[in-house]
């Protein structure tokens, strides 16, 4: 066997630096725990904490005083118990055959919802002797994963849901962030039919933008996600969040061109006057998506560059990008200057809206190749 040991290069070689203000996502959470009234506020730390790193944000959020995290797989839940061993730790993605003895071995609840997961963690408690903790997920408009409107009735009734511990009956708004729509208000009556079936265990529904519907369906347990990590919960409207993450790359090389001259993969953006360009080594393999790549008949991303927008120029390629910074004074675009990809007024909204999706795609694809600075959340 090979032990393979990987990590980040450091900021000083990297090409391309991120910057990780865990002090600004501890401030989100406050502000999330107490706009929600809830008694508790939870924060989803899936997909490696939004990109920013597990161990970083979970210790950040625990010095903050969250105790209660959500993630997506078993591995990721390991990670979490690691760092903050006294914490409740749910998987969301529920319990695939066999895993249960992985679960009570290492203390983690499932999201159970099916009932073929159900007998498996009630034998699980019987192996156990005791009734173990699990979430219970109701779908209530999703059609993802969950049980089904017409199959909590005969849930309640299951005895099955008598060997195991019921610690949470959840389920997940779709619409939250588009709040003229009905679907939210919908759901809540969805949900409020479940809990009356399913009378006194602890209730979860409001995500990140669900904190800002009104009125705001917290209950007993709040769950923060993306909006931890700065992204918009009230899209059209001011950001009420710190921003986490700053994303910058050091110019590689400048090069003027004339009128004409085609730039990078297929020629698909060409030089419409004479422009100076600027190359910075950050690509799609970066998880800077391809899609935000500039041709002659779409605008695509865009950098700062001594505070003035650069777009880019050309395809988004493997390692690099160009960029037009024909606007920016040559002593301020230059070999080592630095352009700023996330940042200022490009925020991972602005960052995703530009590469034709959303900011979570940006943010939980952000690569392991640049160099990682975390600013102290002390």
């Amino acid at each position: 066997m090979i032990d393979v040991v990987t990590s980040s290069p450091s900021p000083e070689s990297a090409p391309a630096t991120l910057t990780i203000d865990l002090a600004a996502l501890a401030a989100n959470w406050r502000l999330l725990r107490d706009r929600s009234g809830a008694p508790d506020c939870a924060a989803v730390v899936k997909a490696d904490a939004y990109g920013i790193g597990i161990e970083p944000a979970v210790g950040a959020l625990h010095q903050a005083g969250c105790r209660t995290f959500f993630v997506a797989h078993h591995g990721e839940a390991v990670r979490v118990r690691a760092t903050a061993p006294d914490a409740t730790v749910y998987v969301l993605n529920g319990l695939l055959p066999g895993a249960s003895a992985a679960f009570v071995r290492d203390g983690i609840r499932p999201v159970i919802g099916s009932f073929d997961e159900l007998a498996d963690w009630a034998e699980a408690s019987r192996d156990a002797g005791r009734r173990l903790p699990a979430a219970i997920h109701v779908d209530t408009g999703m059609n993802r994963l969950g049980f089904q409107p017409d199959e909590v009735e005969r849930l309640a009734a299951d005895p099955r849901l008598g060997a195991i511990e019921p610690a949470l009956l959840m389920s997940h708004l779709t619409s939250a962030d588009e709040p003229e729509k009905p679907a939210s208000r919908l759901q809540v009556e969805a949900f409020d039919r479940a809990r009356a079936a399913l009378p006194g265990v602890p209730a979860s529904l409001a995500n990140s933008s669900g904190h800002f519907l009104d009125p705001t369906p917290a209950y007993d347990v709040a769950r923060a996600g993306y909006a931890l990590y700065g992204g918009n919960p009230v899209p059209g409207h001011p950001n009420p969040m710190r921003p986490v993450v700053r994303l910058e790359a050091r110019i590689v090389q400048t090069r003027t061109i004339p009128a004409g001259t085609p730039v990078g993969y297929g020629g698909a953006w060409t030089a419409k006057a004479p422009r100076r360009l600027a190359t910075i080594s950050v690509g799609y393999a970066d998880g800077y998506l391809r899609q935000a790549s500039a041709t002659d008949a779409h605008d695509g991303g865009a950098a700062l560059v001594a505070g003035r927008l650069c777009p880019f120029a050309g395809r988004v390629s493997m390692d690099l990008i160009v960029l037009d910074v024909t606007d920016v004074p040559e002593a301020e675009a230059r070999r080592g200057s630095v352009a700023t990809l996330i940042g200022d007024a490009l925020d991972i909204d602005e960052v995703g809206r530009r590469a034709g999706t959303i900011g979570y795609e940006m943010l939980t694809g952000l690569g392991r190749r640049y160099g990682r600075r975390y600013l102290d959340a002390a």
